[in-house]
């Protein structure tokens, strides 16, 4: 499903530093280059009379008027607050310095986990600073060759690939394109045999895979936008599934489902690897979860009649794959922490459904089935283990991990021998292996060369008790012999929603803060998915003040224990975290010195007016229902700013092809929070162009934006950086 997310980005490692003085000197201020700290004024944000009332409360939205990312006022306005943000920013003396340094640290060979397709790897490489990483063909140990460069695609690399799905006969490709970070994918097939593209070109797709069939695939889009309607601000409504068959116009694809009484909600639809069912997934953006249905392709005098196996929409359901006639379903129905059942679509009764893969106290994360057998990944506090299970549910293996971290892959074939995943955790760079399956042996297949030794590094799990009491996991990463004085630049990270896990993992970015003597710590909120779908719940609407108080909890631990103290904190979120930074900042606006929201929801009154927002709704609640109202306006950032207070240094950062989580969010809250703050810190926007959400965004726009982030941090902290 599509949810609010906005990740890290994944990046290389740093040579050794000497380390900030034991007990930075508070007096040793940066040199800028104008007086300490520059003064900053801000552009006028016009104040529009614009009030709505909900269930008899008014509300006033002055800004309404920056939602509009069409109109000349919005565009003069990013351009006057771009001039201040980047005016601020130049003048930090090390700026350049960190810029520098990053640019050297992310110059690394990096690899995607590479897919068999007939004889050949299929993988994507990244030489070290190229904008997109390029996707690889090979055979044996030939000379690998160019499949596709999305460096390519565009003069600036901002076009990037969004999505691949080889043909089961390996014949064709089908791979999807997005343009300056948006969500909208255009989607172009490929032959193999001459890597040259057919004529056919699909538009307009959103939320959506490609799943083959012979001689076409299946894919979910909208229609074009109608006159007058914003294709990066509109409501997307009735989406539909479609087979487009080879070397057809778009305008001839066959309609395989839709639902014209159902506005909201997604349709989606996937054929088993063996091309025998179609798996059709339906939500409805009011429940967490997803109907499905099948239907046999095979029997003919079927072939128009779905099967549904889960008619609720309040738990998520997903094929795998099958095993005959038989579907294998990964599910939390009765099951919040996740299982895997058998289900014959020729009776499919609840009771006559064979567990394959039972409950257990870990989350079982994901599941694929290669080889002939299942391997599980299940979560153990945040960290990956991985196990190995016949077809039919008998346990074979543990899958020997380097470490602790992160494992993903595991995808394959159902002849496939081997199959390939990449291991990472915060200090471990992200190295690919080749898995044998049936000698449960693994191999490096590549490993980066990158300039960091882990053991340079300490990563500890603590737990502390949030205000409920409720005991939550968090990472800490620092230097190894670092003393706990109380005085280090420390970066909390949180997420907090959408059953999302975050767990360790590799950046580069995030090595030169920790090189510099920094603190990473990353929280395990509730409303991820960390322990199963009731450590999710406990963080959705109504509780979604569990996840701000969880936070704060953090924050204090970190405090009390010596790592830091408010001066140097920094916290960090983006997209559903960036909510996250916005509401604590105002819950506790002398919490911490600097907060930084990325891409957040800030205004939770209006957001499933936008684009896909409403698909948020069972994670939120909104301002329709009179009781989700009034939980929505006590924490909704946008709305709970208090005039006249000293808020944190504060650094925003949107983009203007941001078609999820649309940049009206944070250009409204940059807008209100400049008028509301009276104290010293500055309070700013970065707005990207020819950028979106995240996904795909170009080596050279990560690596501007990170020197931006830790300069103003180390800035606004203080401190001067050991670069």
């Amino acid at each position: 499903m599509s949810r609010p997310r906005a990740t890290p980005s994944p990046a290389a490692s740093p040579s050794p530093k000497p380390p900030l003085p034991k007990t930075p000197n508070p007096a040793a201020k940066p040199a800028w280059s104008s007086p300490i700290p520059p003064a900053v004024t801000y552009p006028n944000s016009r104040k529009a009379d614009t009030t709505d009332t909900y269930f008899g409360t008014p509300v006033p939205d002055p800004y309404r008027w920056l939602e509009d990312p069409d109109s000349a006022e919005t565009a003069a306005w990013v351009k006057a607050q771009n001039e201040v943000t980047f005016g601020y920013l130049g003048q930090i003396p090390f700026r350049d310095r960190i810029r520098a340094r990053l640019t050297s640290l992310w110059n690394y060979e990096r690899y995607g986990v590479p897919e068999q397709v007939g004889d050949e790897l299929v993988y994507a490489k990244n030489d070290g600073l190229q904008n997109q990483a390029v996707v690889y063909r090979q055979r044996g140990n030939e000379a690998p060759r160019v499949l596709l460069d999305p460096n390519q695609f565009s003069a600036d690399g901002t076009t990037a690939l969004a999505g691949m799905e080889f043909s089961n006969d390996h014949r064709y490709l089908a791979y999807a394109t997005s343009r300056g970070g948006s969500d909208w994918n255009q989607v172009r097939v490929m032959d193999l045999r001459t890597q040259e593209l057919l004529p056919d070109v699909l538009d307009w797709v959103k939320v959506s895979g490609t799943s083959w069939t012979t001689n076409g695939f299946y894919y979910s889009r909208y229609d074009p936008p109608g006159p007058g309607e914003s294709d990066m601000s509109g409501k997307n409504e009735f989406h539909k599934v479609y087979f487009h068959q080879l070397n057809t116009p778009q305008a001839d694809d066959r309609l395989v489902y839709e639902n014209p009484g159902m506005a909201l909600g997604f349709r989606m639809a996937g054929a088993t690897e063996d091309e025998r069912f179609l798996c059709l997934y339906l939500t409805d953006g009011v429940s967490d979860g997803n109907r499905l249905l099948v239907r046999d392709l095979t029997a003919a005098a079927q072939a128009e009649a779905w099967v549904t196996l889960f008619d609720s929409y309040e738990f998520n359901n997903t094929v795998i794959g099958n095993v005959g006639g038989e579907v294998l379903v990964y599910t939390n129905y009765q099951a919040p922490n996740y299982r895997v059942v058998g289900i014959d679509p020729g009776r499919p009764a609840e009771a006559h459904w064979r567990e394959v893969l039972p409950e257990t106290a870990n989350k079982l994360e994901s599941v694929s089935q290669a080889g002939g057998y299942l391997l599980a990944s299940y979560l153990h506090d945040a960290s990956s283990q991985v196990k190995v299970y016949s077809e039919q549910g008998e346990f074979r293996h543990d899958v020997a991990l380097p470490a602790i971290g992160t494992a993903s892959g595991f995808g394959g074939r159902r002849e496939a021998t081997a199959v390939y995943y990449a291991f990472t955790s915060f200090t471990y760079p992200t190295t690919i292996y080749r898995y044998d399956i049936a000698t449960n042996t693994s191999t490096v297949f590549r490993a980066p060369a990158v300039d960091v030794n882990p053991a340079d590094y300490d990563t500890t799990q603590v737990f502390y008790p949030s205000k409920d009491g409720t005991r939550i996991p968090m990472f800490i990463v620092h230097k190894r012999g670092l003393e706990l004085n109380g005085q280090h630049p420390t970066y909390l990270y949180g997420y907090g929603g959408f059953n999302v896990s975050l767990t360790p993992g590799f950046s580069v970015a995030r090595m030169l803060w920790l090189e510099n003597g920094g603190i990473l710590a990353v929280a395990n909120l509730r409303g991820g998915g960390e322990y199963g779908e009731e450590w999710h719940r406990a963080g959705m609407t109504p509780h979604k003040q569990n996840v701000f108080d969880d936070f704060i909890a953090a924050a204090e631990y970190l405090k009390t224990n010596n790592y830091t103290n408010t001066q140097h904190l920094a916290i960090a979120g983006g997209s559903n975290g960036g909510l996250l930074v916005g509401a604590v900042a105002n819950q506790r606006p002398d919490l911490c010195r600097v907060a930084l929201p990325a891409v957040g929801v800030m205004d939770m009154l209006r957001y499933q007016k936008f684009t896909i927002g409403w698909n948020w709704a069972p994670e939120y609640g909104t301002s329709d229902d009179e009781a989700q109202f009034h939980n929505l306006l006590a924490f909704s950032p946008l709305h709970n700013l208090r005039p006249g207070t000293s808020y944190p240094a504060t650094l925003i950062t949107t983009a203007d092809h941001d078609d999820r989580v649309v940049p009206a969010h944070s250009f409204k809250y940059a807008a209100a929070l400049q008028a509301a703050n009276a104290g010293p810190h500055p309070t700013l926007i970065r707005i990207d162009v020819n950028a979106g959400h995240g996904a795909g965004k170009s080596t050279a726009l990560l690596i501007d934006e990170w020197a931006d982030v830790w300069s103003f941090c180390f800035a606004n902290m203080d401190v001067v950086p050991a670069l």
